[in-house]
């Protein structure tokens, strides 16, 4: 993978020597270190070189061994007071630093060299268009989280409470081979499910609950999601079935417009104004999507408030959803993947109001 992390190095320095009156670029943030060089340690510093090429990798004694592995082809300095070891290191430098570096990373840095200039999104923006490896591993990721989340809905019953399914769920991933979950796992069943990011509790499930599960494996770093709701027990309500229905219809009208060069707030209006239309665009509280990568969250934002356009490439959740407070409520995720042909769904499974238990 030298090759690989040189290049995107390169593409990196490229843009930031455009953008920063600096001699190098201070890299904290953990997914840009990861996507830059392959270290997937808890600590690191990559110092890119805007000038030289001559990059510089610093971590502790914990990763000798690993960064010599997963970062071959950078300098690395081993010392536990990282960022400060760096910084001494560079001697003169002019250094710059991601938005995303902490205050008191940037105290040692401007105590070191005075008040740096700053880089916003210079890395996040190469990391939303996804490369073929990357797409290798999220595909992979979301085949474990749809058989999985299957699995589970076999197993669902009266009874089970929500704590239990979750954690059922992350080891199904885990036997089916993901590395782990992508996220803490969402059971809301009941009144529960209409709380969008509701923490699975001891709650059991009752005959007639709409349950929400909200969920996603990680291979290789890169993360899944995926959400399907459930009834108990039970054919659905009308109440059930017509909101299950409106987001169904929401989110597939939304899916068909994740095309290269779409508007990212008009993708989320085309899921938005049909639940206005139904009377439930209150009850829509959330962004329709959200980039996934080597986290859960990352550029690029479809919302109300979005700006900018999506690109080929891009993976990207659609996620409309309803909640009706004290009563239920219904989500439906996928990810998918921007291509010119049309967006090709990695979280393929069916989205009807499935009847478990």
């Amino acid at each position: 993978m030298t090759d690989l992390h040189r290049d995107r190095r390169d593409r990196v320095r490229a843009d930031a020597q455009a953008e920063l009156d600096a001699s190098i670029l201070l890299i904290t943030h953990l997914p840009n270190v990861r996507y830059l060089t392959g270290f997937s340690g808890s600590n690191a510093v990559l110092a890119l070189s805007l000038e030289s090429g001559d990059d510089l990798l610093g971590t502790d004694g914990r990763y000798v061994d690993q960064v010599a592995a997963e970062a071959p082809g950078v300098a690395t300095l081993i010392d536990r007071d990282t960022v400060r070891a760096v910084l001494d290191a560079l001697g003169a430098a002019r250094p710059a630093v991601e938005s995303l570096m902490s205050v008191g990373q940037a105290g040692i840095v401007q105590q070191a060299f005075g008040l740096p200039a700053v880089a916003n999104g210079v890395v996040e923006r190469h990391r939303a268009v996804k490369d073929e490896g990357e797409l290798a591993a999220l595909t992979r990721a979301c085949a474990i989280t749809v058989e999985g989340l299957d699995l589970l809905a076999g197993e669902m019953r009266i009874g089970v409470t929500e704590l239990a399914l979750a954690r059922r769920l992350e080891q199904l991933f885990g036997e089916l081979g993901a590395e782990d979950r992508a996220f803490d796992t969402i059971v809301g069943s009941g009144p529960h499910s209409a709380i969008p990011h509701h923490q699975p509790g001891q709650r059991a499930l009752v005959r007639g609950d709409l349950v929400v599960v909200d969920a996603g494996a990680r291979v290789d770093g890169y993360h899944a999601d995926m959400t399907r709701t459930f009834v108990v027990g039970q054919e659905p309500e009308d109440w059930q079935a017509e909101i299950h229905a409106g987001v169904l219809a929401a989110q597939s009208a939304a899916t068909a417009g994740y095309l290269p060069g779409a508007d990212a707030r008009g993708i989320d209006a085309l899921a938005r104004d049909l639940l206005v239309d139904a009377g439930l665009g209150d009850r829509f509280t959330h962004g329709l999507g959200h980039g996934v990568g080597l986290e859960i969250h990352e550029a690029p934002n479809v919302g109300a408030r979005a700006t900018g356009t999506i690109d080929a490439d891009m993976a990207i959740t659609v996620e409309p959803g309803v909640y009706l407070p004290g009563r239920g409520g219904v989500r439906i995720e996928d990810t998918l993947v921007v291509t010119d042909a049309g967006p090709r769904i990695l979280t393929e499974a069916p989205r009807g109001l499935r009847v478990v238990g």
